[in-house]
């Protein structure tokens, strides 16, 4: 997979993956081509050690490393290397893969049963209404600021980190949050775990 290209002038050592990716992120195209060749060897691998199919993880790899030149400036040396960086996107990504194969195949068993099985919509209707008043009520125990960071999360899509930057919070503060407002949630609606 690795393949070997000229070095531009000014381009990082194939093996400087961290100055190959700073270079990158002010859109060195040669720099990136040296992170990628310093690092896609090890992103192939966590791919196919997840997936297990070599189709399935030349795709996931060639998004990875297409979501590492669009978020290169996101990158921060402090945090850990370029390396971990990329193959740390490289597993999610996998692993999100994976999920995302298990969830067609169980929704498609769950439609095959249901195919048989008799349908009564307004039981359905009413059952989800039903539930969408409890999450309401629910949502009504939470503290603003709680509320806030659940809207963020569950309804926007928001990472911790994300809602941490919106919010201007720390961290660790944001996730205290969520957690504590999921607590609640939980004993609102009922739910034991």
């Amino acid at each position: 997979m690795t393949t070997s290209r000229p070095r531009a002038a000014g381009a990082a050592e194939p093996g400087d993956a961290d100055a190959a990716l700073a270079a990158a992120a002010r859109g060195d195209q040669a720099a990136f081509a040296a992170f990628y060749d310093a690092t896609a060897a090890a992103v192939h691998g966590t791919v196919l050690r997840v997936l297990r199919d070599p189709a399935q993880s030349e795709e996931v790899v060639q998004e990875v490393f297409l979501e590492a030149w669009r978020t290169a400036a996101r990158f921060d040396p402090g945090r850990g290397s370029a390396r971990g960086w990329v193959v740390t996107m490289a597993h999610r990504r996998a692993v999100d893969r994976v999920r995302s194969s298990q969830a067609g195949s169980s929704r498609e068993e769950r439609y095959g049963v249901r195919e048989d099985a008799p349908y009564d919509s307004v039981s359905e209707e009413v059952e989800v209404l039903l539930e969408h008043e409890d999450v309401q009520r629910a949502l009504d125990v939470l503290s603003p600021v709680q509320r806030q960071a659940v809207d963020l999360a569950y309804y926007g899509g928001r990472t911790h980190r994300q809602i941490a930057e919106d919010l201007d919070l720390p961290l660790g503060t944001v996730k205290t949050r969520l957690r504590d407002a999921l607590l609640k949630l939980r004993d609102a609606v009922g739910v034991r775990s």
